[in-house]
């Protein structure tokens, strides 16, 4: 489990998609013995962070397949939703640049129920259609004291000599260690 945080969101997620995604995916020396399970980080001293990840959820909801590509593309425009350029957008401007952003990934036919999530239900203070699910990765973080990136679990406990530096030869040797023939 890797969680990512932090300014260079777009560095550290290429990590995955270079060398982990290849590593643990298909044909790859660890395929089917390790799952990677991207757990999203709210940073809430920043006032878009909560958008984007349920933005992020959003896009997990309405097609899995698509998750990654998703955020991929979040991270290569991160820093319009850094705080001086959104600091006077309002919230329903910030999600309908989510949403511009989700129909350049996303299928056509999934934009509609991604906006729909997005919305606020329900009382005043209801929530949108995946703050249950960023609750939920909120209160894991929490439980698993996350506060750096990346974080990495195996099995459930944080590994704190994974490094954001790390390359494939430092993969291979954390796997080599941890996997059990």
């Amino acid at each position: 489990m890797c969680v990512l945080t932090g300014g260079s969101l777009l560095r550290k997620a290429l990590k995955i998609d270079t060398i982990l995604r290849p590593l643990i995916g298909s044909g790859g020396p660890y395929e089917g013995k390790v799952k990677l399970i991207v757990r999203l980080q709210v940073q809430p001293w920043h006032a878009t962070s909560t958008l984007v990840h349920e933005a992020a959820l959003a896009a997990l909801r309405v097609s899995p397949d698509n998750f990654w590509a998703f955020s991929l593309a979040l991270f290569k425009r991160q820093v319009e939703y850094f705080d001086a350029p959104s600091q006077d957008l309002t919230i329903r401007q910030i999600r309908e640049k989510l949403a511009q952003l989700a129909s350049e990934v996303l299928p056509a036919d999934t934009i509609e129920q991604f906006k729909e999530l997005l919305t606020v239900r329900g009382s005043a203070n209801g929530g949108t259609g995946v703050t249950d699910d960023l609750k939920y990765n909120v209160k894991f973080a929490r439980q698993n004291s996350v506060h750096v990136s990346p974080t990495a679990l195996w099995d459930g406990l944080v590994q704190r000599q994974v490094e954001s530096t790390w390359l494939e030869k430092d993969w291979l040797e954390f796997f080599a260690k941890q996997v059990v023939a």
